[in-house]
């Protein structure tokens, strides 16, 4: 599974399962995950890649940021979760 910084990920399994995330870091096979609500910036989840269904979204100006370490807000992260469901309805 080819996971990238920015893009946009659903979970399959757990107790957060259907809920939509942006990744901010790669580990291995494990993806770092916020949401803006429930899992901030100052505390992702870490969760393993094969729980994880990628969508056909990336926002290539906040993966840019995510990788500069530029200062970023939970809800850049929420607009652009609410941006990606809105361009695949």
């Amino acid at each position: 599974m080819d996971l990238q910084v920015g893009q946009i990920v659903i979970s399959k399994a757990g107790r957060d399962k259907g809920v939509a995330f942006v990744v901010t870091k790669l580990e291995g096979d494990y993806a770092l995950l916020v949401d803006g609500k429930s899992r901030r910036l100052d505390n992702p989840k870490r969760k393993k890649t094969k729980h994880l269904q990628p969508m056909n979204y990336m926002d290539k100006n906040l993966a840019q940021i995510i990788t500069t370490g530029a200062y970023l807000k939970d809800a850049d992260f929420r607009a652009t979760i609410k941006m990606a469901f809105n361009k695949h309805l």
